[in-house]
């Protein structure tokens, strides 16, 4: 008994591999798809392993092209013996390797066939399911001694459940007839084992019409534009799309365009805001007819710049404005007003469509200032947005850009800056002077003050290492300044 159903195993897993590699994706499969499928696979002892296994293969192909997870197509397996088995719930598998590996797995049950306690098991778990989506109940059985499921396969398609069968030639046809959701010709098959596949495609088909997401949706929205996106029913070189709007407020408004067949979403642009329109999807091709897709959107209120101003490169004389957003199709020109706060003369700056931002420049430091941006738009609306800028303290930093010592003689310097001028009443300049004694030298310190205008002197007599050090003079008082070392017993300095 061990040694024959290893064998089976084997067997199974055999037949599964082989299919895999065989079974190629149909372009139109892929991605069509939303719904929740649940498999109710005879697992009973009146199925032979043989069987069994041809049951397996044959759900492993007929399920092998869909796009399996949560938005797309969702599979579990409940199997039917004495007692109910859920092999699979309807959340585990996203992917068709996981899928695939575990209907490789799959074990029979044997023991009587019990479908009514394996149908209750159904209830429960479809009546979980996502109400907004298609749900099928695929009944794979032989359909000997099936039981009393007249009264439970009535509840199911009750709620919403599509039920669909599959059975080996002797079955119960009657109780079968009973049990499916019409039409038969395309939900009920009794087929020879050995010739099963030969009904792979047209149940496939008949999944695919009832769970087929055939819906056009906005994913996004603006005042002016809309992106559409549907599940393709189509493929390259198979047909086309013919996409075409309207507004509800202008009549003879309709705009069309042609999409290729392997489009999934279109970006509609050049819309009215806060307006109303109803867009239809057209799939034309050769091959079958398709349903005309609709769907109603409404626009966003118009959205006009400026929305947002914002502040940057700030300092002492100068601030940077920007805003957004740029709209120079829909701006005439922009204006830019400052002035100090409380009160003090106001700026005026005309700029043009392409700009969003400026440099104000002449500013006074450590002051307040209020800055308005203003939009002239075409249709005549005006907007306006304001924010309070403070200019920067002026620091000796800032005054003080650089200072620069070059060897004239031995102990001899030029010392040169480079300054802002503004508000400064002079410069402090120190410096280490030589005192040279019979047995020993001494340096002492020396200072000089220097009007706003200069830029430099010559020192001499410089200590070996001086620190030579220059300082802003405000009419606050003296500010941080800048040293530099003179080496003197060389040509250079630093």
């Amino acid at each position: 008994m061990k040694k024959s159903f290893l064998l089976s195993c084997v067997l199974l897993w055999a037949i599964l591999r082989r299919a895999n590699m065989q079974v190629s994706l149909p372009a139109t499969v892929i991605n069509c798809c939303e719904g929740d499928i649940l498999l109710l696979l005879d697992s009973s002892g009146s199925i032979a392993n043989y069987e069994f296994s041809r049951l397996l293969q044959f759900t492993a192909e007929l399920l092998h092209p869909f796009t399996l997870g949560r938005g797309h197509v969702r599979v579990g397996l409940l199997q039917v013996g004495t007692q109910p088995n859920l092999e699979f719930s309807l959340d585990v598998h996203s992917t068709q390797e996981s899928l695939q590996k575990a209907l490789r797995r799959v074990n029979q049950l044997q023991g009587d066939t019990n479908t009514e306690a394996a149908l209750r098991v159904a209830q429960q778990l479809l009546s979980k399911m996502e109400n907004n989506v298609p749900k099928i109940l695929l009944w794979l059985t032989d359909g000997v001694q099936p039981g009393d499921v007249d009264e439970l396969m009535t509840e199911l398609k009750a709620q919403g459940v599509y039920v669909l069968a599959v059975s080996t030639v002797h079955g119960n046809y009657q109780v079968l007839q009973r049990a499916i959701t019409s039409p038969l010709e395309s939900h009920l098959y009794s087929v020879d084992i050995d010739n099963i596949e030969i009904i792979t495609e047209d149940l496939r088909e008949a999944i695919i019409e009832i769970i087929r997401a055939e819906r056009l949706r906005v994913v996004h929205l603006t005042s002016s534009s809309a992106v559409l996106q549907w599940r393709p029913v189509l493929s390259t070189g198979d047909g086309y799309y013919e996409l075409y709007y309207i507004s509800e407020l202008i009549s003879d408004s309709e705009t069309r365009h042609i999409l290729p067949g392997d489009s999934s979403w279109a970006e509609i642009i050049n819309l009215q805001p806060d307006t109303s329109y109803k867009a239809f999807l057209r799939p034309e091709s050769n091959q079958r007819l398709f349903t005309t897709l609709s769907v109603s959107f409404h626009t966003l209120p118009d959205v006009l710049s400026p929305v947002v101003v914002s502040l940057s490169d700030s300092g002492p004389h100068q601030i940077r404005v920007s805003w957004g957003p740029l709209q120079p199709a829909r701006v005439l020109r922009y204006v830019v007003e400052y002035g100090t706060i409380p009160s003090g003369p106001i700026q005026t700056l005309v700029l043009n469509s392409q700009q969003n931002s400026t440099l104000l420049t002449g500013l006074d430091p450590g002051t307040q200032y209020l800055v308005t941006v203003s939009a002239l738009h075409v249709n005549g609306k005006e907007r306006a947005m304001s924010v309070k800028a403070c200019t920067q303290e002026e620091t000796a930093l800032q005054a003080l850009v650089d200072l620069q010592l070059t060897s004239v003689d031995l102990q001899e310097v030029n010392v040169a800056w480079q300054a802002h001028q503004d508000g400064l009443k002079g410069y402090w300049l120190s410096w280490e002077r030589d005192s040279l004694h019979s047995f020993y030298w001494k340096p002492s310190i020396s200072s000089v003050y220097l009007p706003p205008t200069s830029r430099g002197t010559q020192l001499t007599h410089l200590a070996p290492s001086s620190r030579v050090c220059v300082s802003p003079v405000y009419s606050s008082g003296q500010g941080d300044g800048i040293c530099c070392t003179a080496e003197t017993h060389i040509g250079w300095l630093s």
